[in-house]
This record gives C-alpha cells, sequence and structure tokens, in this order.
C-alpha cells in the first residue's frame, strides 16, 4: 500500500507533457500561411499546437507523432490554399512532408534546408512557382523529391545529383529551361536512374534522358541550302542578262557594220 501512494506521488509530481516549443512555432506560422475554405482542419487551433502528441498519438490530422514530436505532415488533397511557411523548418524531426494535390502557390522556401531529418518532401500537383531552391541538397537523407505539376521555373539545381539516398525524383510539367543536370539525368553506378517522363512537359528543358528537341523554325543546313540556292538562282540569272546584253550589242554592231559599208564608195 506505502508503495502503490509513493508511486501516485511520484506521477504527480511529474511535470505535464507538454509540446516542443519549434514544434509549436513551426505549426503555428504554418497555419497562418494556409488557407483551409473547405474546413478540413478544424482541430488546427492554437490551443492543439501547444500540445499537438502525446508520445506516438497525435491530435492533429494529419500529423503523426514520434516521442512527443512531430516527424510527418501528410495534407494531400485537402484544396488547401496560400503559401508554404519557410518556419515550417522549425519542426525539426520531421521526415516526411506531403502538401501534394492542393492549390499552394508562392515559393519553395530555402529554409526546407533546415529539416536535416527529411526524407519525403512531395509538394506535386499545386501552384508553386520560381526556382527549386539548391539549398535542400543539404537534406541529405531525401529519397524522394516530387516536385510534377506546378509553375517552376529556371535550371534544375546540378546539386540534387549529390543526394546520394535520392531513388524517386519528378518535375515533369512545370516550365524548366536549361540542361538536365547529368548526376541526375545519367546517373552511374548503383544509384537509381530517372528516366524521360521525371523530366517531360518542361518545353525549354533538354538533355538526356528526354528526346531530341525538335528544331525551331529552319534548321542552320536549310537557311545555307536556301543561301546557297539564292545565290546560285541569282549568278544564273546574272550571266544569263550578260549573255543576253552581248548578244544585242553584238547584233547592233553588226548592223552598224552593214551600214557603214553602204556608204563607202566603191573604188
Amino acid at each position: 500500500m506505502g508503495l502503490l501512494i509513493l508511486l501516485l506521488l511520484t506521477c504527480a509530481a511529474l511535470p505535464l507533457a507538454s509540446s516542443d516549443p519549434n514544434d509549436e512555432a513551426c505549426l503555428t506560422h504554418l497555419s497562418e500561411t494556409l488557407s483551409d475554405p473547405l474546413k478540413n482542419l478544424r482541430n488546427w487551433t492554437k490551443s492543439t499546437f501547444a500540445n499537438p502528441c502525446s508520445g506516438f498519438t497525435s491530435y492533429l490530422p494529419g500529423a503523426t507523432c514520434n516521442n512527443g514530436r512531430i516527424y510527418k505532415l501528410s495534407l494531400p488533397n485537402l484544396s488547401l490554399q496560400g503559401s508554404i511557411s519557410p518556419f515550417l523548418s522549425n519542426c525539426t524531426n520531421l521526415q516526411s512532408l506531403d502538401l501534394s494535390s492542393n492549390s499552394i502557390s508562392g515559393p519553395i522556401p530555402q529554409d526546407l534546408q533546415y529539416l536535416v531529418n527529411l526524407a519525403v518532401l512531395n509538394l506535386s500537383a499545386n501552384r508553386l512557382q520560381g526556382e527549386i531552391p539548391p539549398q535542400i541538397t543539404f537534406c541529405a537523407y531525401l529519397n524522394v523529391i516530387d516536385l510534377h505539376d506546378n509553375l517552376l521555373t529556371g535550371q534544375i539545381p546540378q546539386q540534387l545529383g549529390l543526394l546520394a539516398r535520392l531513388s524517386a525524383f519528378d518535375v515533369s510539367y512545370n516550365k524548366l529551361s536549361g540542361p538536365i543536370p547529368a548526376s541526375l539525368g545519367n546517373r552511374t553506378g548503383t544509384l537509381p536512374k530517372f528516366n524521360a517522363t521525371s523530366f517531360q512537359g518542361n518545353k525549354d528543358l533538354y538533355g538526356y534522358p528526354l528526346p531530341p528537341m525538335k528544331s525551331k523554325g529552319l534548321s542552320v543546313l536549310a537557311i545555307v541550302g536556301i543561301g546557297l540556292g539564292s545565290g546560285l538562282a541569282s549568278l544564273v540569272l546574272s550571266f544569263t542578262g550578260v549573255c543576253i546584253w552581248l548578244r544585242i550589242t553584238e547584233e547592233k554592231m553588226a548592223a552598224e557594220e552593214g551600214k557603214v559599208s553602204q556608204l563607202m564608195p566603191d573604188y
């Protein structure tokens, strides 16, 4: 009986579990920059952010906890709008981020580089703009980067090819341009290979594994051929004109000689 009372007193003396302040800041700012027109995230309130996890139990829809920390955010296909808060980087234990199939716009925050445990980044099928930040290369554990069906511009950062764990990569159907880095398009050794479907739908993107770009307008050979043809035609016309002029001149001279011979007296 005495032992039971001692245990109860010990439990009562323990502090109540509270959220990591970094997670609380991360969730608070993310909820402020995202708009939820269909009210799918009704439980995303400040009071819940103060204590979103209890061990492995999460009190937030779309959030998964591990030892009292947010380690996975999965909010796909919820008609979310707005932008991605750079304070998302405060969820330092985050290993998977899925915001796919929404209507989120704006840039991909460079601050995601501080999610050093991130393994899955899925921001596909949104309206994200701007360039792909090369800083996400600092997320060394990334094995999935899915950014297809957005409005991203600029070139694919060569640094992404340094991600040795990267096994799935998709930037198709954006507005990317320039060459595909060989470190992604033509990987060597045992690194996973990415085929053309990972890059298609970017009209100004070129290089292996995409097929050769179709020439726009006339090719260089065609232009040279036309130039040579035009020059040859001009030369032929000029030569013909000279021949005709010489023939006419010759006939005039012959006629003049005939007139002169008729006027000269016979001796």
